[in-house]
């Protein structure tokens, strides 16, 4: 696994548990940690139970003992390091989005494409589509209990950057991140909504907005550029946007609005969709994650409202049989676990994993149209002004 963070520790959670959860078969060995300060990487290593700790992944790279490699770093090494471990041959997980331009995605989906022909598999680490809800979702939409598509509606909403004086980190970075809210929690939603309803989107009409422009720089050794306010403070340009609202048409003909914010005061990870049809709707919220909420429109009238669905039956409900009882609920770091035991599973049953190195392109063509209509202001229509 290269890299060992916030992410880090989410997936070296799931690689623990992958075995004991659903069969010793799919037991993999945590080989190699990968990190670039030594002693970090190495505390890291030993806190989640990784065997050694390198900070060369190119020199892993050449070992037989590993096939595969988790990456978990920020967008901007994700193509270099992807390309180069599948043409060595090493199957490869690489967290979302899966760059930071178009052009680098599309060198690792045809680098991906190059490498499934001689057997080795890819995958992209967009986690909630593991969520026993979110794929209970999906199943409703496939048997067509919602019907044709109307409305889509998407929000992904966080606080954590309102303060004017949280520091410059790396995800407040163009040239590290690629993107802010919108492609650090805005993929997430974009490639839910073509998960479950099966349909990508045609166009975009989007807003990026920065509220804050300059933050304090987290040390003076940071290595980014400072500006120096009238307090005297170093504080670095933030290069990426705060929040980000599109709307969208999507194949099948149905309409979407998306949200993804960083500065929305007090959500913490207010994630969710409703998705509306001529047959049904469904509605979902993260906050609430074992819970669907289903509207069957085809009941009589007097019977007509959103039912809440517990999503923890082990026999009818995705993933739930390796877990606990019927009523006995799982958290966010399951999801990372369903999504390594269907990435071994695909591996051990020569499957091609989704989402797919391609379809990680598709999420990065639509954060790339976001952006490009969000520059275009001959797009706007102002509001006429009468005194």
């Amino acid at each position: 696994m290269i890299g060992h963070s916030f992410m880090g520790a989410a997936h070296s959670q799931a690689w623990r548990t992958v075995g004991p959860a659903f069969g010793p078969e799919l037991d993999p060995v945590m080989q190699v940690i990968v990190g670039r300060d030594p002693e970090s990487t190495r505390e890291s290593g030993q806190r989640h139970g990784w065997i050694e700790s390198s900070t060369d992944w190119r020199e892993i790279l050449k070992r037989d003992d590993i096939s595969i490699v988790d990456i978990c770093t920020p967008g901007s090494s994700h193509s270099e390091i992807a390309i180069a471990a599948l043409a060595a041959g090493k199957h490869v997980l690489c967290e979302k989005p899966l760059a930071n331009t178009v052009e680098e995605a599309e060198a690792m989906a045809q680098a991906a494409q190059n490498a499934a022909a001689k057997g080795v598999k890819s995958m992209v680490g967009f986690n909630y589509r593991r969520v026993p809800a979110v794929t209970f979702a999906k199943s409703l939409v496939n048997d067509g209990r919602l019907g044709q598509i109307y409305h889509i509606r998407s929000r992904y909403l966080q606080d954590w950057i309102v303060d004017p004086d949280f520091p410059l980190v790396w995800r407040l970075q163009k040239d590290v991140a690629g993107l802010g809210s919108l492609g650090d929690i805005g993929s997430h939603i974009i490639d839910l909504a073509h998960y479950v309803t099966g349909s990508r989107i045609e166009s975009v009409s989007g807003i990026l907005k920065t509220f804050i422009h300059d933050r304090p720089l987290p040390s003076e050794s940071s290595g980014l550029s400072a500006t120096r306010n009238d307090s005297g403070a170093n504080r670095g340009k933030v290069t990426v946007d705060d929040a980000a609202i599109f709307n969208a048409t999507f194949e099948n003909e149905a309409l979407g609005t998306f949200e993804a914010t960083r500065f929305a005061s007090g959500s913490k990870n207010d994630f969710g969709f409703e998705i509306y049809g001529s047959k049904g709707s469904i509605k979902f919220d993260f906050e609430d994650m074992n819970v669907l909420h289903f509207h069957d429109h085809e009941l009589p009238a007097s019977e007509a409202g959103f039912r809440r669905i517990l999503i923890t039956e082990n026999d009818t409900h995705p993933y739930m049989s390796a877990w606990w009882p019927p009523g006995h609920v799982i958290g966010y770091e399951h999801s990372f676990t369903h999504e390594v035991y269907d990435f071994l599973t695909d591996i051990a049953l020569d499957r091609d994993p989704a989402p797919s190195f391609d379809d990680g392109l598709y999420v990065q063509r639509v954060l790339d149209a976001v952006v490009r209509s969000a520059q275009d202001e001959s797009r706007l229509t102002r509001v006429e002004r009468k005194v």
